[in-house]
């Protein structure tokens, strides 16, 4: 028990001997505990910008912030979003035919420096290098480091015979070739068919116009300019992925049902509906509007 009163005694010496220094002296400087408790914190991260922040094309890693399914009002917008692991969100340059100043209308190789994961989005990226810019894309399913890949927006009388990971405009590719990443509009960049594993099909080309169906079996009508890349969008494997426990669901951002909503499970049995009719993207003249002989 005396042990005990001493040790007190000298616990309350200490803090008493710190209290009084500070007073005395503002600029005391106190232990490496009571002043950096809060501010640990990494170099590296402090230089990574948001990605809302940026305005020029990088390689770099950007930071990214949780949602939470929320807008920016802070209204819950999508439901079952929330938390899950950080992520540095990579800018993927969705315009294969992006021609440097000064070579427009010229084929150009890239070579593949690097194929990695990328914890934004299903399907694998790539790195690739031509010229005087780095950038990138949506990788293939045999896409490997030191590959070279062409694009060009050249239509010739002849179809040419791409290899996959190539970038080409439908009209110059062959019926029945298997096709990622296509634009809906000339140079707006690709829109459909790049989640993991899918794949759509060149089926007809019609009056400068390209049919094309879809991984949902849907057909749309595109112009012939629109770019396509050829090949299966990498990461096939990905619906094959066992998830193993709730928490893993948890690490991807996926927060459970509370239970007080349910979706109808099909108890009654599945409705096959028929296939929407061709969706066309091209604007074509109406019959109305042609000219009278």
């Amino acid at each position: 028990m005396a042990v005990s009163v001493i040790s007190n005694a000298f616990r309350f010496l200490t803090v008493s001997s710190v209290r009084f220094s500070a007073s005395l002296c503002p600029q005391a400087v106190l232990p490496p505990l009571l002043c950096l408790r809060n501010l640990v914190t990494s170099s590296c991260l402090n230089n990574i910008k948001p990605w809302n922040t940026q305005t020029k094309y990088t390689i770099n890693p950007i930071g990214k912030k949780k949602t939470g399914g929320r807008d920016h009002t802070g209204r819950v917008r999508v439901r079952g979003i929330g938390g899950g692991h950080k992520q540095l969100y990579r800018m993927i340059d969705f315009q294969r035919l992006n021609y440097e100043l000064g070579k427009e209308n010229i084929p150009f190789q890239e070579k593949v420096i690097e194929v990695r994961y990328d914890p934004c989005r299903s399907a694998d990226i790539a790195l690739v290098v031509g010229g005087k810019r780095k950038r990138w894309i949506i990788a293939t399913e045999n896409m490997q480091e030191g590959d070279l890949i062409t694009t060009s927006g050249h239509i010739g009388r002849m179809a040419v015979s791409a290899k996959e990971g190539d970038a080409h405009a439908l009209g110059a590719l062959p019926v029945g070739t298997l096709i990622n990443n296509l634009e809906l509009l000339p140079g707006k960049g690709s829109q459909v068919i790049r989640a993991a594993g899918t794949c759509g099909v060149l089926l007809r080309k019609v009056n400068g116009t390209a049919i094309v169906q879809l991984p949902s079996k849907r057909q749309i009508q595109v112009l012939e300019t629109c770019i396509a890349t050829v090949g299966r969008v990498s990461n096939i494997d990905h619906n094959k992925r066992i998830i193993g426990k709730a928490g893993r669901n948890r690490w991807l951002g996926i927060r459970p049902s509370s239970g007080l909503w349910k979706r109808k499970g099909g108890w009654a049995g599945r409705k096959i509906k028929p296939l929407p009719a061709l969706k066309s993207y091209v604007k074509l003249p109406s019959a109305s509007a042609a000219p009278r002989s």
